[in-house]
């Protein structure tokens, strides 16, 4: 590994401070794992800044402009000077609109007061964890899973339960491991569809199979991240767990902004559910950050006005994916050792390249694990990936396809170009 990424990689010591001072952290804080994702994002953008000329395939942010007739009524309320505090729950308009999404697109029926919104999805997740979720319970986690499931639950000081899935069968979590895992004291299982970080979508017969188990289990409810909801691929649909039968009363549902809408720094998510569930979450809030932007939540109320699923403007951001997807898969799923499951929905591959495990490469040392090989790839070869350990499976590594045809093109090469030298000391 070159002494470039090693010392960008690792935090500057020198500052030390003097020992007659407590400048101890909470164990807390220090439990945390920083996000990979985070760090191999903010280490690409340092190289970049340097001169590197990095492919940056890390950061799961869409490379489209938000559209403009959303961005138009964000400047408006600057304009209009609609740039003061809001209700801690959202503004109404924003609100009675997510509604109308709710029970249009999902078949289900909310009151104004049954949703929050909030500084992104993010924030209503960890908020919804923190409001059900009491020390010793355990949250039900399938792996792979968004980097922050597991650090969100340790944050309310529960026990991350995490059962691991197969990329033979889609990464789709088994009813049966499920059953297997349930115990008193599960409180929450965290579902995810489509999937970051594998572009899985949960059918509804499995999706069924699934509430089935639940039903069993009075205490259990269901965290339902739907945040790539429009980023599908026809035939998979979308089905939100809330609509299943004798699911509604039993399912938080997140949803938000950033990603169907390529509206990632306008920072705005939202959480519906019952009432009193909510209405924890709304304290939590008040506590914490108050009301999202006012600006953003005008923006917010523009983007659910395009259209069903966010009609043609959402639709063309899904046909460009889709087009980058079916590239990647073909031109990767080529490479002797590789292995993949194709995506269904969101903007992700997660590429099993265990079998490259064990080799040696000339100037860099062995690679043994996910993060090894990313860093291979990023220092050697210049493409930054996301090490599949951060999402709770190290046999794989996710790449994010939310950038142009000509970039991914690019980044093939110089994977295929990588990956060439180590089949020389590994037998694939």
């Amino acid at each position: 590994m070159s002494s470039r990424i090693c010392a960008m990689a690792k935090p500057n010591d020198a500052e030390t401070l003097s020992s007659s001072v407590d400048m101890s952290l909470s164990p807390r804080v220090q439990s945390l794992k920083p996000s990979k994702t985070m760090v191999i994002t903010d280490l690409a953008a340092t190289l970049v800044q340097s001169g590197v000329p990095v492919i940056r395939l890390a950061a799961g942010e869409p490379d489209f402009d938000t559209p403009k007739v959303v961005a138009e009524a964000g400047i408006n309320a600057i304009r209009e000077g609609f740039t003061r505090y809001t209700l801690n729950a959202g503004i109404t308009e924003l609100r009675e609109a997510i509604c109308r999404k709710l029970k249009e697109e999902n078949g289900l029926s909310y009151a104004p007061d049954q949703i929050l919104v909030s500084n992104g999805a993010k924030q209503s997740l960890l908020q919804a964890v923190l409001a059900v979720c009491s020390p010793g319970d355990e949250v039900i986690i399938p792996a792979p899973y968004w980097v922050s499931y597991t650090e969100q639950a340790r944050l309310a000081d529960a026990t991350p339960v995490v059962i691991p899935t197969k990329i033979s069968n889609n990464f789709l979590l088994d009813p049966k491991d499920l059953e297997s895992k349930l115990t008193e004291k599960s409180r929450l299982l965290i579902l995810c569809s489509p999937s970051n970080p594998t572009g899985s979508v949960y059918p509804k017969s499995l999706l069924e199979e699934i509430a089935r188990i639940i039903a069993k289990h009075p205490r259990l409810l269901v965290l339902s991240d739907e945040i790539y909801e429009h980023i599908i691929y026809a035939p998979a649909t979308h089905t939100s767990f809330a609509s299943l039968p004798d699911m509604y009363e039993r399912t938080l549902t997140v949803n938000g902004f950033s990603k169907a809408f390529a509206m990632t720094g306008w920072r705005l998510g939202y959480l519906a559910g019952p009432k009193h569930i909510v209405a924890a979450c709304s304290k939590l809030q008040g506590q914490v950050s108050s009301g999202a932007s006012s600006i953003a939540q005008k923006a917010g109320v523009a983007a659910l006005g395009l259209g069903k699923a966010g009609g043609e403007t959402v639709a063309e951001m899904v046909k460009a994916y889709r087009e980058r997807r079916d590239f990647l898969v073909k031109s990767l799923g080529d490479i002797k050792g590789v292995k993949i499951s194709e995506p269904q929905g969101a903007f992700y591959l997660f590429i099993d390249f265990s079998a490259y495990y064990g080799s040696e490469a000339e100037g860099f040392g062995l690679i043994n694990d996910s993060s090894s090989l990313a860093l291979y790839f990023l220092d050697k070869f210049q493409v930054a990936m996301v090490p599949g350990d951060a999402f709770g499976d190290d046999s794989c590594i996710r790449i994010s396809y939310a950038t142009s045809l000509d970039v991914l093109q690019a980044a093939v090469e110089k994977i295929r170009k990588a990956l060439e030298p180590l089949r020389a000391t590994v037998s694939v």
